[in-house]
């Protein structure tokens, strides 16, 4: 497995798109099978896969 796909909670992740409200940064929540993560812009919660967050992840800034 590749470390660079492996986060933690507390992590603030820049995703390649940019979200709705304007921002394009998320905050890891909880992980596990999927990824629980907060907007850090609107707070809105999603649950996402593993490997569709891989593709979805700029760069992880904290």
């Amino acid at each position: 497995m590749n470390n660079a796909n492996i986060y933690q909670p507390g992590d603030i992740l820049q995703f390649k798109k940019v979200h709705p409200c304007g921002s394009s940064t998320w905050k890891v929540l909880k992980i596990g099978v999927d990824y629980k993560l907060e907007c850090c812009g609107c707070q809105r919660q999603i649950i996402i896969p593993r490997v569709e967050l891989a593709k979805k992840v700029k760069k992880k800034i904290e």
